[in-house]
């Protein structure tokens, strides 16, 4: 892994922007403008690290020639193909700034708008994360991917009691310190937002969403609509399992014990002397899924304690 790093400067900046390329050749010198002037024209100190993920293009090599343009650029170069979660989780790591916003070059996002996520953040002191809430999905596969973003955002829902506009946006700012203990949950690929949305609500930090228009990306979508999906969903399911497990193992294993029983009701009526075996075994699954819930819960518990 390689660093371009500029001439030291004698504070940290106040936000930091990590922004993962990936062959974006054709437009991460427009995106980089486009951060760098809207940052340029708020109140905030920041940095911009522009992390190449292994590119195959000409992205590195366009970074590195426009880097003397922009002193508040740095670049690192991965190696090897890590994901948006690896960049996105290393990008923070060595982020210098209190504030960290996550966003993509594929000029989809409005980037612009970046230095009024960081505003929220600086002024109300009881939010920890601000995210972009799209008005609507631009991406490839559009009508398989909107019915399934929903139900999965509904699961989400669901399980962590709250009311979430946008599970997956890529762009958000948050709370660096906040968001440290979560890092290493976050998986390489493109469910790293919806862990991190995730692991806050998870445990009460309040995030902000605010409404940006979102657009058609640029060049070509790296989203693989049945592999992501799947992750997602079970990337959702792993997060509340790891803060919350009673939410999701309690209530199928209430549901089979209460069959069960009613199901013990119907063998004796029918057949006083004979209990029959789907009968034990919906009572068995039901116990024992029970007891993994509160085994569970009891490891979380002491996990949170210690």
């Amino acid at each position: 892994m390689s660093e371009t790093i500029p001439a030291p400067e004698t504070a940290a900046p106040y936000a930091t922007i990590v922004l993962p390329c990936y062959n974006e050749q054709d437009h991460v010198i427009a995106e980089v403008e486009r951060i760098c002037a809207a940052m340029d024209g708020s109140e905030y100190s920041y940095e911009l690290l522009a992390v190449d993920d292994a590119s195959t293009d000409e992205t590195l090599a366009r970074l590195r020639a426009a880097a003397p343009r922009f002193p508040n650029l740095r670049i690192i170069a991965f190696p090897n193909n890590g994901g948006t979660g690896t960049v996105r989780r290393i990008g923070t790591q060595r982020a210098r700034g209190e504030i960290v916003v996550w966003t993509d070059a594929d000029m989809s996002y409005p980037n612009e708008r970046i230095p009024e996520l960081v505003a929220i953040l600086a002024k109300d002191d009881t939010v920890d994360q601000v995210v972009g809430a799209r008005d609507q999905e631009m991406g490839s596969h559009k009508f398989l991917r909107v019915p399934t973003k929903w139900l999965i955002r509904k699961i989400a829902e669901w399980l962590t009691n709250t009311r979430i506009p946008d599970l997956n946006s890529g762009l958000r700012a948050f709370r660096r310190e906040v968001s440290l203990p979560y890092l290493r949950l976050l998986p390489p690929g493109f469910s790293c937002v919806t862990t991190i949305t995730l692991a806050f609500l998870s445990n009460q930090h309040a995030i902000h969403y605010e409404p940006v228009v979102y657009s058609k990306r640029a060049g070509r979508s790296k989203f693989h609509f049945v592999r992501d999906a799947y992750r997602y969903i079970l990337q959702v399911l792993r997060m509340v399992m790891y803060f919350n497990p009673l939410k999701v193992l309690m209530p199928p294993a209430l549901w089979l014990v209460g069959i069960g029983a009613g199901k013990v009701v119907y063998d004796v009526v029918t057949d006083p002397v004979y209990i029959r075996n789907n009968t034990i075994m919906l009572l068995m699954a039901g116990f024992m899924i029970a007891s993994m819930a509160l085994l569970a819960d009891l490891i979380v518990r002491s996990r949170d304690g210690s």
